[in-house]
């Protein structure tokens, strides 16, 4: 081995021994956050209604109020005068549209199919949670995997946007007229444009515009290097505080429907697990395929394998009720898919070395986990 060789092998640290307390054992705590969750909702009689009771304008307020301290600190921390990097690299854009609005709906409905042909109202909810982008707990994972976070939040406002134009024609789409083509048995659904609108507004609108405002207001008072070295780490470990917030509501509101059908839930399980993991990973090597870096692979990859489980709870409950088939599978779809974007976060920490060779961006001695 070169001297140049043993001297990097010597200097590198794992990733995971640099990070903080709180970000090493993050997926201990998000496994407690969701028990805590389930047993409240279990245990504790009508928690569930009385959560769910405090709506404005169809939106959960306890949600929302986790979900906004949880993607606050985040979008602080966004360079917005680098944004344009992202938006002038084609690539990027037309990759993760392709793989969000085309793989990944057709995608889901095909593991709904395969893995749920006799139960019609958890396939549907399978179907309408792989149409609904994430645009949340995407940036999360993003951080905690060194991702780029100004691709991130670009990808995600894009998705937003292809939410509320796109959402209801897919739905047709894939709920109607391919089952129709197809000689499956099809499904008559109204999704409410408002619920996606509110969506997009609540829980991006308000996070990025009071991130950006942040940052502009910030290092026009104190200088960057304030901003970023002494600002940021005060307030960054406040999304990890509303992620385990949001995770213990979610799972309270949801816990006894949750418990009380562990066969149907493990029935839904087995597609989801395949869909998220399968979906990173073709994300994943997709991106390296057409010559992205291993920041802004990582930032496609999450933001097409997430999927944003408030809209389709939401649109589930408007559309088929809350006892429905279909909105129990839009609250199975958080319970899997937050243990394993977390695993997903330390398999492209593991791997990024492996794949991204003499890429700069790839996290070495960088300080994993939600950064300053």
């Amino acid at each position: 081995m070169s001297t140049t060789a043993t001297t990097a092998a010597q200097n590198a640290v794992p990733v995971a021994k640099e990070m903080s307390f709180l970000d090493r054992w993050l997926a201990v705590w998000i496994l407690i956050a969701m028990a805590v969750g389930l047993l409240l909702g279990r245990f504790v009689p009508g928690l569930d209604t009385a959560l769910d009771s405090v709506k404005v304008g169809g939106i959960s307020v306890p949600i929302a109020i986790g979900l906004l301290v949880m993607m606050y600190p985040v979008l602080a921390k966004v360079r917005y005068d680098e944004m344009h990097r992202v938006t002038g690299d084609r690539k990027l854009l037309a990759l993760s549209l392709f793989l969000n609005w085309v793989v990944g709906p057709a995608f889901m409905f095909t593991l709904a199919w395969v893995f749920l042909p006799d139960l019609p109202e958890f396939r549907t909810g399978l179907i309408i949670v792989g149409l609904a982008r994430c645009i949340a707990m995407v940036f999360i994972w993003n951080d905690l995997a060194c991702g780029d976070r100004e691709a991130a939040a670009v990808l995600v406002a894009i998705n937003s946007v292809f939410q509320v134009v796109a959402f209801g024609a897919l739905g047709w789409f894939y709920l109607q007229v391919l089952p129709s083509w197809l000689g499956l048995e099809t499904t008559s659904a109204q999704f409410s444009v408002w619920a996606i609108v509110a969506s997009v507004l609540v829980f991006l609108g308000i996070p990025l515009l009071a991130g950006f405002l942040t940052r502009v207001f910030g290092e026009r008072a104190k200088g960057r290097e304030w901003y970023e070295e002494t600002f940021l780490p005060k307030i960054g470990p406040w999304a990890l505080y509303g992620l385990l917030f949001t995770i213990v509501l979610l799972f309270a509101m949801q816990g006894e429907a949750i418990t009380s059908q562990p066969l149907d839930v493990a029935r839904m399980a087995v597609p989801l697990l395949l869909y998220f993991v399968l979906m990173f990973a073709i994300s994943l090597f997709a991106s390296k395929a057409v010559g992205l870096n291993y920041a802004k692979s990582t930032s496609v990859a999450f933001t097409a394998s997430g999927n944003n489980f408030e809209l389709a709870i939401a649109v589930s409950i408007g559309t088929f009720g809350i006892t429905s088939g279909q909105a129990l599978a839009g609250v199975v779809g958080p319970l899997i898919e937050v243990p394993v974007l977390v695993g997903l976060v330390y398999v492209a920490l593991w791997l990024g070395p492996k794949l991204f060779r003499n890429d700069p961006t790839v996290p070495n001695r960088a300080v994993a986990g939600v950064r300053s």
